[in-house]
């Protein structure tokens, strides 16, 4: 039972939900429809991360001010949505960027198709569907009147599926909140999140000869981001072995039972291969392009430059998604294997060769020395680790009030028990002392994240919200 405007009542959750159910679909298809992909063409001061992101941020500024919270746009970079009052802020971290939307949909991408009790969309459940679960929420409680004794603060990133630079920004002009989370994951809590690096293995190419060999890599692209298993592949090879390369091509394909095509255009042989995107964090849910076109030209007699590009793939990359080539296997209780995903290739005669790479790595692992090892193994191939970044390992507590708080919501809402897991993914709540990934995707649903056709199933979505709404309160009261 709960007391406010002078009267015990209990506290309805999901009707209050249910009240708001057309509204909430409506506003969620509209904000799924805007293309908020990073876009370096358009970019300008004010909108650091492309036009796409700017509207998406933009639209929920706007939604903020209509329904009289307090809100503020950080230089395009960021943007937070506020009510209540207290010396103590409670966070809700959210991000309105996506990842490219790929290929092989079955309905736009960006149409936020509903069909079969889902809201199909890029963004669907990671994070704009999650985004606008949690704004709900806040507009709930503010509509119910409910007294706060700490002030909460939904904060909307907008570079989240790159480099982080909005949270950056963000936080070397705002306030820190004393606890929070991000609906951005998995229910029931995630408390621990694994060590997130970026980086290249970039090709040394100096006396590398190009020509001379039966078969020359013109050129071999595959991947979008690091932190997305690549969907599609293409090569393009020159030789004087036209009809014998298509062939063999065709059998590696129905060897590897593998979806592709090849065909000769302008004297060259081009070769395509289709994959399964998956979300970097555990490269063994998709299939990717890059590894299985690589090794198929690592079968040839290539020229000496492509050789020793492909050789590296085949050697530290291929059917190995937890560094045990590269030495840099690790397991640890609390976070499960180190995990490494390429997730970008590229290559051509002048340039050589690069693999971006996203490796994720557990909470006890030593950071330094992995990037250390993954230097020294890349150098006996002539490689070289460049542009490399790094997110730390993050773990709250089991006994953090915050913890304690959701878990008892959590099973409130959902008679569940609520367990406490850890994953590879990064959450913005990595980026608080106390924060925690919360939702919105229940125990036993897929992954669909950063795959084509993502969907949020509209009974979760509530369920999510109702959710949300009572661990606002709960937090903030």
């Amino acid at each position: 039972m709960k007391k406010w405007g002078g009267k015990m009542t209990e506290i309805k959750w999901m009707d209050e939900v249910l009240k708001r159910k057309e509204l909430f679909l409506n506003d969620t298809c509209e904000f799924l429809q805007i293309k908020s992909v990073l876009d370096e063409d358009s970019k300008v001061e004010g909108a650091p991360f492309g036009k796409g992101i700017e509207e998406a941020l933009y639209y929920m500024l706007h939604k903020g001010e209509k329904d009289e919270f307090v809100t503020k746009n950080v230089d395009g970079y960021a943007g937070h949505i506020e009510m209540g009052q207290g010396e103590e802020l409670v966070g809700i971290l959210c991000h309105v960027d996506v990842v490219p939307e790929g290929d092989g949909w079955t309905t736009d991408p960006y149409s936020a198709d509903i069909r079969d009790g889902k809201i199909f969309a890029r963004g669907a459940i990671d994070d704009k569907g999650p985004t606008m679960a949690a704004y709900y929420a806040m507009k709930i409680v503010k509509e119910l009147g409910l007294p706060l004794n700490k002030r909460v603060r939904m904060i909307l990133g907008t570079d989240e599926e790159s480099n982080w630079g909005c949270v950056e920004h963000y936080f070397a002009n705002e306030e820190m909140p004393t606890m929070g989370f991000a609906p951005d994951a998995d229910f029931p809590i995630i408390y621990a999140e694994k060590g997130i690096m970026g980086f290249d293995f970039v090709q040394e190419v100096s006396g590398l000869q190009t020509e001379g060999r039966p078969y020359e890599l013109v050129s071999f692209q595959s991947g979008r981001r690091q932190n997305m298993v690549p969907d599609f592949a293409k090569a393009i090879v020159q030789t004087d072995e036209k009809e014998a390369l298509l062939r063999t091509y065709n059998d590696y394909l129905i060897e590897k039972q593998l979806v592709g095509k090849c065909y000769i255009e302008n004297n060259d042989v081009h070769l395509e291969l289709e994959g399964i995107s998956a979300h970097g964090m555990e490269p063994n849910n998709g299939k990717n392009a890059g590894l299985y076109l690589g090794a198929f030209l690592h079968t040839l007699s290539l020229d000496e430059q492509a050789k020793h590009f492909t050789s590296f793939i085949a050697t530290y990359l291929l059917e190995d998604t937890r560094g045990v080539n590269l030495e840099v296997a690790y397991n640890d209780d609390i976070t499960g294997d180190l995990t490494v995903n390429a997730g970008q290739f590229s290559y051509d005669k002048a340039n050589g060769g690069k693999v971006g790479i996203s490796l994720r790595y557990p909470v006890t692992a030593d950071g330094e020395k992995v990037i250390a090892t993954l230097r020294e193994k890349s150098a006996s191939m002539n490689f070289v680790v460049m542009n490399d970044n790094n997110s730390n390992p993050h773990h709250v507590d089991k006994n953090h009030p915050l913890i304690q708080t959701l878990q008892r919501v959590y099973e409130e809402q959902t008679g569940e028990e609520a367990t406490l897991l850890s994953i590879g993914g990064g959450t913005y709540a990595r980026s608080l002392e106390a924060g925690v990934a919360f939702g919105p995707l229940f125990p036993g649903k897929p992954e669909v994240a950063h795959q084509k056709d993502e969907y949020v199933e509209i009974d979760d979505l509530l369920k999510a919200t109702a959710i949300y709404a009572q661990a606002i309160y709960e937090l903030a009261k």
